[in-house]
């Protein structure tokens, strides 16, 4: 890795002059600057917010770097690394990746502004953890598999959970059945994809494309989506939402249409953030374990930054958590008798 003293010999200044004309001092000649800042870019030199030498001291912070700060699912995450870091002593930064390469979140990976970091984030590149991380500055990436020196990965079963949530509906009689998806990018929505259609296709069922839409892992995307779908008129009997967020917002679309859950169409999500049991009707869903996925987290980092020895990756189970927001078709039928 380059320093600032490799920048200042490249440029043909002093170290002094090549650290104020990388911190945008005035005093620097505009022509003297644009050498120091070229020589910087050929050597691919980026400062260091903290360690002003080789030497990098602790700074007793790790940081959480999410997608979004929002939502339950977030909310918890956070709690369960924060209750990890205070109890080593260690204070927590969540930072969200939002800007990709550009972000804030880059930014302190790049330059190691903490001790080391837990990302959750599938806007922030393989490469970006592979080039940042190293026995020096750990690594936990959730929610992908990627490992390398000083990186390591904790998945949730995903798959397994988008089986678990169609051939539940599959078991209640259920042939239609659409998916409402998250983003294209994430790892945790190829998982619970690929789920869905290993429990459509055992079964001898095949996805209708115009049932298949992206809600974007938000509320309010769920929602619309399934105002599209209402639109287009022929419904599936039953929709697997990729998280609880969107089946809630869809709840709510499915009602406006004057439309019961599950009485006309049954819903099941993925996640069992803490509001599903209190919405009308309680949501059938696939419990995975936000708690103790993020408390793992925390422990390996902590492990790793004290040179123990751990994994390279972990796989965490999911569970089905039946409520009231699946039934079966021969049930529907026998109620319109």
């Amino acid at each position: 890795m380059a320093t600032i003293k490799d920048v200042a010999k490249l440029a043909g200044v002093a170290i002094s002059t090549a650290s104020y004309a990388l911190s945008g001092d005035r005093r620097v000649a505009a022509k003297t600057k644009e050498k120091v800042l070229e020589a910087a870019k050929q050597l691919n030199y980026r400062k260091n917010g903290f360690a002003m030498d080789l030497k990098r001291s602790r700074t007793n912070t790790i940081a959480l770097i999410l997608t979004d700060l929002s939502g339950p699912y977030y909310s918890e995450l956070i709690r369960s690394v924060q209750d990890v870091a205070l109890s080593n002593g260690y204070d927590l930064v969540a930072c969200s990746s939002m800007g990709g390469k550009e972000s804030t979140a880059v930014k302190f990976l790049r330059e190691k502004r903490v001790d080391g970091a837990i990302v959750l984030a599938h806007n922030i590149t393989d490469e970006v953890l592979l080039q940042t991380a190293s026995s020096n500055f750990p690594i936990v990436a959730m929610d992908r598999v990627t490992t390398g020196e000083g990186l390591i990965s904790i998945v949730v079963d995903g798959e397994l959970g988008g089986y678990k949530a169609t051939r539940h509906l599959i078991d209640h009689g259920h042939q239609s059945i659409a998916f409402v998806s998250g983003p294209a990018n994430s790892y945790d929505n190829m998982l619970r994809y690929q789920g869905y259609l290993r429990a459509m296709h055992e079964a001898g069922l095949e996805e209708k494309a115009k049932w298949r839409l992206s809600g974007n892992f938000v509320r309010d995307g769920g929602y619309k989506v399934t105002k599209m779908m209402m639109m287009q008129g022929e419904l599936p009997s039953a929709i697997f939402y990729g998280n609880d967020e969107m089946a809630i917002g869809g709840i709510k679309a499915i009602e406006e249409e004057s439309y019961s859950v599950p009485d006309d169409i049954s819903v099941i999500g993925f996640d069992d953030i803490q509001l599903a049991e209190y919405i009308n009707p309680p949501l059938t869903t696939i419990r995975q374990p936000m708690h103790e996925s993020g408390s793992l987290a925390g422990h390996l980092l902590f492990q790793m930054l004290n040179d123990q020895e751990v994994n390279d990756s972990y796989k965490l189970k999911v569970e089905l958590v039946e409520r009231k927001s699946v039934k079966s078709v021969e049930e529907v039928s026998k109620s319109l008798i």
